[in-house]
C-alpha cells in the first residue's frame, strides 16, 4: 500500500514509522531483524532503507596503496523484500542520484516494481567523503527532483529509452526531503521551499523532513509550505541524542540548531548511556507536542539501534 494511503486510512490517527540502515556487507541480516523486531509492537505501516553512495578505499597491493571505489553497505532493494515477506509491512527503499547512472536507477525501479515495492524516496544524496561538494554522477542525475521526474515517467510507461505500453506500469508512490531550516546548500529557506515545491509538482506525493530538535521549526515550515501551495503530507523526521559527540557532529553535518536547554541538559551528563536518556525523554515531549498537533506520521531516525526508539514510541503509541 502507498505512504499516502496508509496516512489517509489512519483517518487523523498519528502512525508510527522508522529508517534503518542497511549492515556493512559481510554481516548478518538477522541483526537487522534483531533491531526491527522490538519496534513492530508499535504497527509501523511502512519502514524506511536507507541507500548509500559508493566510497573510495585503498588496498595494499605489492606494497602499494590500490585506490578502489566500492559499495560498503548494499542490498537495499533485497532488504525491503525481505522486510515485506518476513513483517508483512511496506517498505520504501530510498533512490538517491549520487552513484548511479540513470540506466542504473531505472533498473532498480523496476526491481522494486516487480517485488511489489510501492513506494520510494527520492534524494539526492550526499557528497563523497573525499568531495567538498557534491559531484553529479556520470550519466548520472544532479538533482533530486531529476529522480523524482524518472519516477513519474516510469509510473506513465515512459523508460528512459522507450514507451511501453502495459496495464502493469508502476504507480510509485514518491516521498521526498524536507528541510525545516533549510539545505545546507540553499541560500535561503524560502528558496529552499520553491525547490521543495517544484518535487512536488513534478510528482513528489510526501515530504519527510530532516531531523530537527525544536518543533516550532517544524510548524513554521509547515506553514510556510502551505502559503506557497504545498498541499502534500509533510512528515516529522525525529533522531532522539545518543552521544555527547552529537552536540558537535549534528550542527556540523546537518547544518541545524540544537535548543539551549537540551545543550545544557546533555552537557551535565557524565556517560553516554545518560546522554541517552535526555535523548529519549527529549524526543517524547518533541513526539508527545507533535501528536498533539495531528501530524501524519512520526517518522524516526532509528540508525540500527531500537532500543531507545522503542522507549520513545512506548510512550506514544
Amino acid at each position: 500500500m502507498k505512504v499516502t494511503d496508509h496516512i489517509t486510512n489512519a483517518q487523523g490517527k498519528t502512525l508510527f514509522s522508522f529508517e534503518i540502515v542497511p549492515p556493512v556487507k559481510g554481516r548478518n541480516i538477522q541483526e537487522l531483524y534483531n533491531n526491527i523486531d522490538p519496534l513492530m509492537e508499535f504497527k509501523p505501516p511502512f519502514i524506511d532503507v536507507t541507500t548509500s553512495r559508493e566510497e573510495t578505499i585503498y588496498v595494499q597491493k605489492e606494497g602499494l596503496l590500490d585506490k578502489k571505489t566500492t559499495r560498503m553497505r548494499p542490498g537495499t532493494v533485497g532488504i525491503c523484500a525481505s522486510i515485506q515477506h518476513k513483517y508483512n509491512v511496506d517498505t520504501v527503499p530510498h533512490v538517491i542520484c549520487g552513484g548511479f547512472t540513470r540506466e542504473e536507477t531505472e533498473y532498480m525501479l523496476v526491481d522494486c516494481h516487480y517485488l511489489g515495492i510501492e513506494n520510494v524516496m527520492a534524494l539526492r544524496g550526499d557528497a563523497r567523503s573525499e568531495q567538498k561538494y557534491f559531484e553529479p554522477t556520470d550519466g548520472g542525475h544532479p538533482f533530486a527532483i531529476d529522480l523524482v521526474k524518472q519516477i513519474q515517467d516510469l509510473n506513465c510507461g515512459k523508460y528512459l529509452h522507450e514507451t511501453i505500453e502495459s496495464e502493469y506500469s508502476s504507480e510509485f508512490c514518491i516521498g521526498v526531503a524536507g528541510y525545516p531550516e533549510k539545505h545546507l546548500e540553499s541560500p535561503s529557506l524560502q528558496s529552499d521551499l520553491k525547490r521543495l515545491k517544484e518535487k512536488v509538482e513534478a510528482g513528489a506525493d510526501y515530504v519527510v523532513t530532516q531531523m530537527f530538535f525544536n518543533n516550532q521549526k517544524y510548524f513554521e515550515f509547515v506553514e510556510a509550505a502551505k502559503n506557497i501551495g504545498i498541499t502534500v503530507p509533510i512528515i516529522p523526521g525525529i533522531k532522539p541524542i545518543a552521544v555527547k559527540r552529537h552536540l558537535q557532529l549534528l550542527p556540523q553535518v546537518f547544518r541545524i540548531d540544537i535548543p539551549q536547554d537540551l545543550i545544557e541538559a546533555v552537557d551535565g551528563c557524565t556517560s553516554n548511556k545518560d546522554v541517552r536518556a535526555v535523548g529519549i525523554e527529549w524526543a517524547i515531549q518533541q513526539s508527545k507536542e507533535l501528536k498533539e498537533a495531528g501530524v501524519p506520521v512520526l517518522h524516526y531516525y532509528s540508525m540500527g539501534k531500537s532500543d531507545n526508539i522503542k522507549a520513545i514510541a512506548k510512550e506514544l503509541f
